[in-house]
């Protein structure tokens, strides 16, 4: 299967992004997304997908939203705020890739760490990260307002 990592910038290709965020996003209606991403784009986040198949049969089966930002607990770092393969997809090294991709991107810019958060329950995701010599470092807090 003919796999590559795109940088999707058209309303159209962010939209094909769609099927795969919104499994770890429900929360995004469909027609919220696309101005969603671009309002976050003016914050510094950058969209990335793996695709497969042709350009007149493409589909993406994992994306990853990060952004590039500095914290004075972790110097300037690579924050992966999402990252999710389609379901079907799963066990083929797409989300690997992505990751590969995302620690190579942070290297490049100078980033002295990546960080991610990652939900409680997705233990094959955690196993990927540990995998990819990511470590459990911090417990994070929240509270709806």
């Amino acid at each position: 299967m003919n796999a590559h990592i795109t940088h999707p910038q058209s309303d159209q290709d962010i939209l094909g992004c769609f099927p795969v965020i919104s499994i770890l996003r429900p929360h995004i209606a469909f027609d919220q997304f696309v101005p969603q991403v671009r309002r976050q784009q003016q914050q510094g986040y950058q969209l990335v997908a793996q695709v497969i198949g042709s350009d007149e049969d493409k589909r993406v089966v994992s994306a990853a939203g990060f952004r590039i930002c500095e914290f004075l607990a972790w110097g300037k770092v690579l924050y992966v705020d999402d990252l999710i393969t389609l379901p079907d997809h799963r066990g083929h090294g797409h989300a690997s890739a992505l990751l590969d991709w995302l620690i190579e991107q942070a290297r490049s810019q100078g980033c002295q760490a990546l960080h991610l958060d990652s939900g409680y329950a997705r233990h094959d995701a955690h196993r990927l990260y540990l995998n990819k010599g990511l470590q459990l470092a911090c417990h994070h807090f929240s509270i709806t307002l």
